[in-house]
């Protein structure tokens, strides 16, 4: 990698995105492809073929000679098999190919993949579907294709499949939604996700004298270190030398690959560390953040260190996990979960919390589920950690809002104040009209919410199934309601009446 290079110049420079595609695609191909992408729409076979050969020129000219369907089955990790693009052609020539058909469907062995019994030992075939919504990339001499996995009968054997669903159905009653309160530029809604990564970083030569460290991921014995985080000087403390090289390499490596690496610090525990990366569509930050979970691991060994993913690798300190902070967002720009300047008089926003308030309370369990193994049993409750009991934060702002809207009183918002620091140099700046918890595992941060019990190995796709799909049938509900409301009859009224029963009988998992 070329270090003189510009961010801006190496940014994305492995994947083939909006700008690659709009270059190397003829105008009508393009146009229909990007269709698929922001529309959801099914895609157009006919394009395929020129769509698979751009692909592979491309990849070839960086330095690609094999390509993979990438995908993701049941083992919380990622599977590839390698195909190189030569095809024989006669008197010991090949050629460099590949077709439509190569890149929509590939075939791989489904009966060493977890299946949860839906198939015997010997029914082997299972088949892989390009996801045009996930960029193809190019990593280690290799195009790298997004794709869902099923078996020969259908059913989904991945976390993929799934997500795409969740977002499907998502997206399907939010527009119902929004319909309602009379939005008809937009096409779509898509859920976001920005997934903060906390992880460690030892030495390798220390890490390999542990065999618990190195068959466990944790520590299983041993003496409390002589300085843990009481002084809590780690914490956004001065990075070392070492450190540093290593996250300045991780960046560039992430950066060629379209992620938005944005905020590196230390976090609380001694050789504890976080990367922040920007939301993006959910799909794309489940599959970004495998990548980044692969990179800290080989870019931390090309520095002679050890990247640890254990939600609890040491007894005594503050564990690691996963932010999922999640929103849901109109294709025209439009953040569903932004209150504005005036909540108690966003109706919209206010039947959209309430949706949420009550899918949280009514699958609380499948929630707790979706991040339950025992590597992240062993952080939940521990200290610094989210509780393993599900509720959510609000933040005091709402809370009286809700409160109020309970019951039938007027609600008086407070103002944000200002914040003088008493120094004149300083500038007097207007602070947040409530505080942020960093405890509750599923709280409201502004504009979304934070669901911080996600652990810091684990695949974000399984959390955002549940929350989609939880959200989803929320909003199924409240349209049907409202849909099926008489002709004549006050829809401001109605959609207050619904607002007031759901807040009314799921008040209780709010916990602020």
């Amino acid at each position: 990698m070329d270090l003189n290079k510009r961010v801006p110049e190496i940014f994305g420079e492995m994947v083939f995105n909006e700008d690659v595609m709009r270059e190397k695609l003829p105008k009508e191909v393009y146009k229909s492809l990007s269709k698929t992408i922001e529309e959801g729409r099914t895609i157009d076979p006919s394009i395929a073929g020129v769509v698979a050969n751009a692909m592979k020129d491309w990849a070839i000219e960086k330095g690609a000679t094999h390509y993979t369907h990438w995908f993701q089955p049941l083992t919380g990790v990622t599977a590839e098999k390698h195909d190189s693009f030569i095809a024989p052609v006669g008197n010991c020539k090949v050629v460099m190919e590949f077709s439509g058909k190569e890149l929509i469907k590939g075939e791989s062995d489904a009966s060493s993949f977890p299946s949860g019994g839906l198939r015997a030992t010997f029914e082997a075939r299972g088949y892989t579907a390009w996801d045009p919504a996930s960029y193809a990339f190019v990593k280690n001499g290799t195009l790298y294709i997004p794709t869902a996995f099923c078996s020969y009968t259908g059913e989904a054997l991945d976390t993929k499949t799934p997500l795409l669903r969740s977002m499907a159905a998502i997206n399907t009653q939010a527009l119902r939604i929004v319909r309602l309160f009379g939005d008809a530029q937009a096409k779509r809604v898509n859920t976001t996700v920005g997934a903060e990564q906390e992880y460690f970083i030892v030495d390798n030569e220390t890490y390999k004298k542990r065999r618990d460290l190195l068959y466990c991921g944790r520590t299983l014995f041993g003496a409390p270190a002589p300085k843990g985080q009481e002084l809590e000087d780690h914490y956004f403390g001065p990075l070392k030398p070492r450190i540093s090289a290593f996250m300045q390499d991780l960046d560039r490596e992430l950066w060629t690959l379209g992620i938005n690496s944005k905020t590196k610090h230390n976090e609380a525990a001694p050789a504890q560390h976080e990367l922040a990366p920007i939301y993006v569509t959910t799909n794309l930050a489940v599959d970004q953040n495998l990548l980044i979970m692969e990179s800290m691991k080989l870019v931390a060994q090309r520095h002679g260190l050890r990247c640890l993913l254990h939600e609890k690798p040491y007894a005594g300190v503050n564990g690691s996990g996963k932010h999922n902070n999640w929103s849901i967002c109109t294709d025209t720009g439009k953040n569903l979960l932004d209150p504005g300047k005036t909540p108690a008089e966003n109706a919209q926003f206010l039947l959209i919390l309430a949706a949420i308030v009550k899918a949280v309370d009514e699958y609380a369990s499948l929630m707790r589920i979706s991040v339950a193994y025992a590597g992240n049993d062993h952080r939940l409750g521990a200290g610094e950690a989210p509780p393993a009991i599900i509720s959510i934060f609000l933040g005091e702002d709402l809370e009286g809002l809700i409160e109020s809207i309970i019951d039938g009183t007027a609600y008086k918002a407070s103002k944000a104040g200002m914040m003088d620091l008493g120094v004149p140099t300083v500038p007097v700046f207007r602070k947040d009209t409530t505080d942020r918890n960093r405890t509750s595992p599923f709280a409201f941060t502004g504009n979304k919410f934070e669901f911080r019990m996600v652990g810091s190995s684990q695949n974000i796709a399984m959390p955002n199934i549940i929350l989609n799909t939880a959200v989803a049938e929320e909003f199924r509900q409240f349209a049907d309601i409202l849909e099926a409301s008489e002709d004549g009859e006050d829809f401001d009224k109605k959609v207050a009446e619904i607002i007031r029963k759901t807040f009314t009988e799921h008040k209780r998992v709010i916990f602020n």
